[in-house]
């Protein structure tokens, strides 16, 4: 999955920076300086938060780093939505973790609270597929090795939509009359909150419009200083949005849950998710096939990219040795793959990726993650989702007034935020 022209990175080589050892627990380890360290041996003690999934996936590697080294692995198991928060409030009270799994959009935030540090992976960074890497990267330095490439695509159950739609009209005319036709219940299945939406199952619609949310620097980094959200491809989606709402199209009552589970039930001819609901529909013996998310504004509808990865904490007791473990095991083929095979995300390290390849529903997620852009990963992010998510749920439950009007004194309230 080689990332398109608009998120180029600068050279790794010049992005990742030495992780060094730190005093002890409660203390930040150093990015830059200080003294130098043995080489890496293992040794002492790890702990390592993840979820249920990945911590299943590992066993055998974390295993192996045990034996292999000599250090012990605490591993503890956490919902994956809590990890943020809670390495942000428990780590510098020495409660935190050495190493964490997290989603690479926390990256950001995740520096600025200054919990975890920067990571050297050298030359193994070419090892890995280049957009998994631009989006581990922030302000220049790389914070952690990626292990999974996610994004979202157009699902079709192929016995209601034999052809993948050419266009979006083409889509919303095959899905409305599989509705009139009574072979379906619903034209197409998006799963959003009735109060906050879902920017991100949205987005690729959105973008299609030329809808960006931030502005680009020249190194491809988010410029967060160029809100691009209010502007006229935005505010035309915003339009195109209250039409699928009023038609249908759009459904504010459809959680994600029901979206997979009346998919799954046949009840639509397409929906938008990620590989992570293949399994669903394979069980329930639906036919499908993946592909491209149509055009609705007339420019490619790019989704968002979420990579996730293994980082080393500020505050880890045993950096060196948490270091050691996420580059030289966790980047290994053994741990990618396992991970790949437990949840059906694409692996980030190359070798496994392509090996992956050979499973149609990950090449196909593949193709059209190819020409994505990685969700920012910029603090800044944290002040929209919430003003962006509730006016589009008002937009689609006709509340509020004209979209346009809405969707623009969005857009002003959130550049008055970031200004603030």
């Amino acid at each position: 999955m080689k990332h398109s022209g608009l998120m180029k990175a600068a050279g790794v080589g010049a992005l990742a920076l030495t992780l060094a050892a730190c005093a002890g627990g409660g203390t930040p380890a150093p990015t830059e300086g200080g003294s130098e360290s043995p080489a890496p041996q293992g040794g002492g003690e790890l702990v390592v938060w993840m979820d249920e999934n990945r911590a299943a996936a590992l066993e055998g590697v974390v295993s192996t780093f045990e034996e292999e080294t000599g250090t012990t692995v605490e591993v503890v198991i956490k919902d994956f939505g809590t990890i943020r928060d809670d390495l942000t409030t428990q780590a510098p009270s020495g409660e935190g973790p050495d190493v964490v799994l997290g989603a690479h959009d926390w990256i950001g935030k995740l520096v600025q609270n200054g919990v975890i540090s920067p990571v050297e992976l050298g030359e193994i960074a070419g090892d890995f597929e280049e957009v998994s890497i631009q989006a581990m990267t922030y302000e220049g330095s790389v914070y952690g090795v990626p292990v999974s490439i996610e994004n979202i695509a157009l699902v079709r159950n192929t016995a209601l939509a034999p052809e993948a739609p050419a266009s979006w009209d083409d889509l919303v005319a095959t899905g409305q009359a599989a509705v009139e036709s009574g072979e379906a219940e619903f034209p197409l299945l998006v799963g959003i909150d009735p109060n906050n939406a879902d920017p991100y199952h949205l987005y690729p619609m959105q973008a299609s419009f030329g809808g960006p949310v931030f502005g680009i620097n020249e190194d491809g980094s988010y410029n967060a200083d160029d809100l691009q959200l209010g502007n006229e491809g935005n505010v035309a989606f915003a339009t195109a949005l209250g039409e699928w709402g009023a038609q249908g199209i759009i459904n504010p009552n459809i959680s994600q849950d029901i979206a997979k589970e009346q998919f799954a039930n046949g009840a639509s001819p397409y929906t938008i998710t990620g590989p992570w609901n293949l399994s669903t529909f394979q069980d329930a013996g639906i036919e499908y096939a993946v592909s491209e998310i149509p055009s609705a504004g007339g420019q490619p509808a790019t989704p968002f990219v979420g990579v996730q990865g293994f980082m080393v904490s500020a505050y880890a007791n045993n950096p060196i040795v948490a270091s050691q473990f996420i580059t030289e095991y966790v980047a290994g083929e053994e741990a990618q793959t396992a991970i790949f095979e437990s949840g059906q995300r694409a692996p980030a390290l190359s070798s496994a990726f392509e090996a992956a390849q050979s499973n149609e529903d990950v090449a196909a997620f593949g193709a059209v993650g190819a020409e994505g852009v990685p969700m920012p990963n910029i603090p800044e992010m944290d002040a929209l989702w919430a003003d962006w998510g509730t006016t589009e749920a008002q937009i689609i439950a006709q509340q509020g007034g004209d979209p346009a009007a809405l969707w623009t004194a969005m857009a002003e309230k959130i550049q008055g935020s970031l200004e603030g």
